[in-house]
């Protein structure tokens, strides 16, 4: 069975950082795009962050840059999204997909149809 799980949410203060883990199971993503969605109550699911398995190609939204750095470790098959000083507007629940066709650009925000999702972890942050 193809799976995702997210790890690492949690609550933080703002200005703190976390570190969220996507480690896939069932499926070899040697061609996947990668990367990290956020839902926040009474908000639309909107993308943050891609990375391409292939060659590594990276993209982020604008709420992310500066902030956010995804990173991939094939030997694990796990993908990491170090976030930095954290807002209170980065509060939602994040989830890690994957998709064989999707593209590692500003497509990703756009996308809702994806091979597969995971299940989302919480992130809280005070201020």
């Amino acid at each position: 069975e193809e799976q995702l799980v997210e790890l690492g949410g949690g609550l933080v203060q703002a200005g703190g950082s976390l570190r969220l883990s996507c480690v896939a199971s069932g499926f070899t993503f040697t061609r996947h795009t990668i990367g990290w969605f956020r839902q926040a109550p009474g908000k639309e699911r909107e993308g943050v962050s891609c990375i391409r398995r292939s060659d590594g190609s990276t993209y982020y939204e604008d709420s992310a840059k500066g902030r956010f750095t995804i990173s991939i470790d094939n030997a694990k098959k796990t993908v990491y999204l170090q976030m930095n000083s954290l807002k209170p507007e980065d509060a939602a629940v994040y989830f890690c997909a994957a998709d064989s066709v999707a593209r590692c650009d500003s497509t990703w925000s756009r996308r809702r149809v994806m091979d597969v999702w995971g299940k989302g972890t919480l992130v809280t942050v005070s201020s």
